[in-house]
């Protein structure tokens, strides 16, 4: 059994278990108590440094009725590793402790998806999935995931993965989809929120296609928009027919500067 370390704790998020339980706590706090936890089949959820975007994802974290069983898609900003990387055995560590990986449901992926590789090195460095691990370790208790790097620019692939996770999920209610994603890179606060829409109408329309073609038609620097595709691809053959956007923002919040921001969404689908 491996071990992945902490890759970001001390940069993207605090490094030691009281400080990290803190600022997850506040990200959560940041956000209204919801009236009801509702259950989810996919969601959206950003990934930069707990600072900028923890109060986005836990707008998120804090509303969904939470499963203990994970499939996290994330994108691969390293450009190390397979272009489908997943890992099928052992744990990721953060400073509170390690998440286990569900090697059954990646066994059960993998077979229905042959393109996926059993490769560390996609996930040795990344972050976007990282990020996410402190919300679920607080919240979801003993929680199982498998983890998927995704740096396929082909449709038609990730047409194939989103149709191997359905198939595997179809008739369970105990796991989630997580696709990790910020929204529109580097430019201005009008531009990126006019952009950051153009992406959220989408997903909001259940439509991948739709959102593969936008984030290339309109210049939308999404990074994580393969996995948020192929999330929405599973989805939608789960049955999903709604989606809430819970809550949208900009790292000009957060430091001031308008000029050069990211986006940040936490949409639930369900």
């Amino acid at each position: 059994m491996t071990t992945r370390p902490p890759a970001v704790a001390g940069q993207f998020y605090e490094g030691t278990p009281d400080r990290l339980r803190r600022q997850v706590a506040e990200c959560l706090a940041a956000n209204p108590e919801p009236a009801a936890k509702e259950p989810f089949i996919g969601a959206v959820v950003p990934h930069a440094g707990l600072m900028y975007s923890g109060h986005v994802a836990g707008a998120f974290y804090k509303s969904a009725l939470l499963p203990r069983r994970y499939v996290i898609l994330c994108p691969n900003h390293t450009g190390m590793g397979h272009f489908a990387a997943i890992n099928r055995e052992g744990a990721w560590r953060t400073p509170l402790g390690d998440a286990a990986i569900d090697t059954p449901l990646a066994d059960e992926l993998m077979q229905r998806a042959p393109m996926l590789a059993d490769d560390s090195k996609a996930h040795a460095r990344e972050h976007s999935l990282e990020v996410q691990l402190p919300f679920l370790q607080q919240l979801a208790g003993g929680f199982t995931f498998v983890p998927i790097c995704l740096a396929t620019h082909n449709y038609a692939l990730c047409e194939s993965i989103g149709e191997a996770i359905s198939e595997v999920l179809r008739g369970r209610d105990d796991v989630g989809i997580l696709a990790s994603s910020d929204l529109n890179h580097y430019e201005d606060q009008k531009t990126t929120l006019r952009k950051d829409q153009l992406a959220i109408d989408e997903v909001d329309e259940h439509d991948p296609r739709g959102l593969w073609e936008t984030v290339d038609e309109n210049d939308v620097s999404m990074c994580g928009f393969i996995p948020t595709t192929v999330m929405l691809i599973a989805a939608k053959q789960l049955g999903a027919t709604r989606a809430r956007l819970l809550k949208h923002a900009t790292s000009g919040d957060i430091n001031g500067d308008y000029g050069h921001v990211v986006g940040y969404a936490a949409i639930a689908v369900s």
